[in-house]
């Protein structure tokens, strides 16, 4: 909700600077409400959104991977997830990265949130989804190396949390909404 002179800022112009294989870098020219004029850049938002499962064996147990960050050049401890692919929703799109990822199905899934990731810069969304009622079934995924998958108890999230390789403020995140939630 925004209050009247708190109003957003009106977009007089915006143009590609740079653009890479992944990524496009935007620059925004806007005026605030109250006339001064910014110029912002951001990481243009890919045309495909991003899914997130919290899997849990059950009420206790997630299921977790390792994988390599390229992002941090390290491996870390997170939750699958993935992009859309064409046409998918994203009970499709989480239902397949947690096959590709984990080796494991949902029966159920549900929704816990929609995310952004630094929005000051980057206007890039991940749905969050629970699923439960897992059943193990594997498909190929395009990793480039096979993922650990590592169970873990949350009722042992403190210690998760104080690892180096636990660091994704999403994942963290996530795992949190998802304790609280399985605490009820």
């Amino acid at each position: 909700m925004t209050r009247e002179g708190n109003r957003k800022p009106e977009i007089l112009d915006t143009r590609l600077v740079a653009k890479s294989r992944l990524f496009g870098i935007e620059e925004m020219h806007l005026r605030f409400s109250n006339g001064v004029e910014r110029t912002y850049e951001r990481l243009r938002t890919p045309p495909i959104a991003g899914v997130m499962c919290v899997p849990m064996l059950d009420r206790d147990t997630v299921v977790l991977i390792r994988e390599y960050g390229a992002g941090v050049d390290e491996y870390q401890i997170t939750l699958p997830k993935g992009a859309y692919e064409h046409g998918e929703d994203w009970r499709d799109a989480a239902n397949r990265e947690l096959k590709e990822e984990a080796g494991y199905g949902a029966g159920k899934l549900t929704l816990l949130k929609r995310m952004t990731l630094s929005p000051g810069y980057m206007g890039h969304h991940i749905t969050v989804a629970l699923a439960e009622d897992l059943y193990e079934e594997r498909l190929p995924g395009d990793e480039p190396e096979p993922l650990e998958v590592i169970p873990w108890k949350l009722s042992r999230l403190d210690e998760l949390l104080q690892r180096e390789d636990m660091t994704e403020a999403r994942v963290i995140a996530a795992l949190l909404m998802t304790q609280r939630l399985m605490d009820r």
